[in-house]
């Protein structure tokens, strides 16, 4: 398989395996919603970590497979495309992306929809398309303006130029950056922290700020007060607010 899901101890890690530079073709691109779509049902899931090994983490789509392809082809194949990666957008868990290497096109655009990215050192992202005659077709036009603001945006996807590391943490590309060699082990420590949380109200936070960046303020304000009153509902509040009475803040365990 050109993906895999392996789990333990709540950490579910989503890896590309297409050796040498996880092309993303068609089946992998498939496969990479069944497994988005699994780690959202299992209930021993409870944070993600997107990671493509220590070399590369995706270095976009498989030219050759795509060359093959005229518009009518495209056409019929673009909603795949970016269904696959809306999978991995709309887990309704915590997701992080461990970025080592190149994260260029599809690969970029994948790592843009985690909720929270970990680069290594020696990580390179970009959108290049542009130098192929196209524009980002996984999301990248829509994620990356919302993530970094549209004029930073369109410079990444007007030029397809790469950047380092540290101009994308300047960016707000990434979020943390890790020396080489690091990236995974960061990026599971994040996932395992969250995988001990309070698992739906993780999930309302996530669908909550998502869902309220796509709408206008009050709409957002509605879809916010909607998850809180129904919070109120699970065990987890009162496992929350009861050990927040009785011990301090922060001592709640919620497994």
């Amino acid at each position: 398989m050109t993906v895999n899901l392996e789990v333990a101890e709540g950490v579910g890690t989503i890896r590309l395996d297409r050796p040498p530079m996880n092309a993303l073709d068609m089946a992998t691109q498939d496969r990479l919603r069944e497994l988005a779509e699994e780690a959202g049902r299992r209930a021993d899931v409870r944070a993600v970590v997107l990671h493509g090994g220590e070399k590369v983490f995706a270095a976009g789509a498989d030219i050759k497979e795509m060359r093959e392809m005229d518009h009518a082809a495209m056409i019929l194949r673009s909603r795949a495309l970016q269904d696959s990666f809306t999978a991995v957008a709309r887990i309704p868990k915590p997701v992080v992306a461990a970025v080592a290497g190149y994260a260029l096109g599809g690969g970029c655009e994948l790592a843009l929809c985690a909720d929270f990215r970990i680069a290594g050192a020696d990580a390179k992202f970009g959108q290049p398309e542009i130098q192929l005659g196209l524009i980002p077709g996984a999301g990248g036009t829509q994620r990356l303006a919302r993530l970094i603001g549209p004029s930073k945006a369109k410079d990444l996807i007007f030029t397809g130029r790469m950047v380092r590391a540290e101009e994308a943490l300047t960016l707000g590309l990434v979020d943390r950056v890790v020396p080489a060699g690091e990236v995974y082990a960061a990026a599971h420590a994040w996932a395992a922290k969250l995988a001990q949380g309070p698992a739906i109200a993780l999930r309302a936070a996530k669908e909550a700020i998502d869902g309220g960046l796509e709408t206008d303020l009050d709409t957002g304000l509605a879809l916010e007060r909607t998850w809180f009153a129904g919070l109120f509902a699970t065990e987890d509040r009162e496992r929350g607010m009861r050990s927040f009475v009785e011990e301090g803040p922060g001592k709640a365990k919620f497994l």
